[in-house]
């Protein structure tokens, strides 16, 4: 039992420190210098800039932008009205979720949770995705040699509180040798078109179309 104590008696200044290394702003923007580290960085209309090599526990806005610099590094990142930008390298060892926005990482990013959004591309180039990808009115593109594992879901559109491109097909591109581990499945009408040297897991409620060379 005293051992128990002692460890809580070292924990909670820690936690103090976590809550005091907040950044937070309402009508501005927040910046996370480079090697900085953070607990949370968070905006209201305003972008969350987190340089290379920093580290937040979290990057989170409404009405602006989230990047991630080169080697930078988060818990979660989530932004609605905005888009999410993931430099080389950088990693999230959570989710990463926007709504009404883009989603892009770089070459040798790396997102550890789910990546999610509602209406918005999703572009990966040379990335990787461990606990897939979810959209319900945004493309998707898988680039070459991206890796993705817990599949792809196209979701349908909830008419009761998202109309914006409900009509429109998604177009979902696998491109070549990419890889995407898991079931694809799409409860709506969409473009599939996977690369012939592609690697993907089963499909529900969507036709392959097939294609050579770097692009559709």
């Amino acid at each position: 039992m005293r051992r128990i104590l002692l460890a809580l008696a070292l924990l909670l200044p820690l936690a103090a420190m976590a809550s005091d290394n907040d950044t937070d702003k309402v009508n501005g923007d927040v910046h996370v210098t480079a090697g900085q580290h953070v607990g949370k960085a968070s905006s209201v209309n305003g972008d969350v800039d987190v340089a290379d090599h920093a580290v937040v526990e979290k990057a989170s806005t409404v009405n602006g932008e989230v990047k991630l610099g080169q080697q930078a590094q988060a818990g979660e990142v989530d932004t609605v009205n905005g888009d999410i930008e993931m430099a080389a390298g950088a990693r999230v060892q959570g989710k990463v979720e926007a709504v009404n926005g883009a989603i892009h990482l770089a070459r040798g990013a790396e997102v550890d949770g789910h990546l999610s959004n509602v209406n918005g591309t999703i572009t990966l180039e040379d990335a990787h995705a461990a606990a897939g990808i979810e959209t319900v009115a945004g493309d998707i593109t898988i680039g070459a040699n991206s890796r993705v594992e817990g599949g792809i879901l196209v979701d349908k559109p909830n008419n009761g509180w998202f109309h914006s491109g409900s009509t429109r097909k998604p177009v979902i591109v696998i491109g070549p040798h990419a890889v995407v581990q898991g079931t694809l499945e799409f409860r709506r009408e969409v473009v599939l078109k996977v690369s012939d040297s592609a690697q993907i897991g089963p499909v529900k409620g969507a036709t392959v179309e097939k294609f050579s060379g770097a692009t559709p």
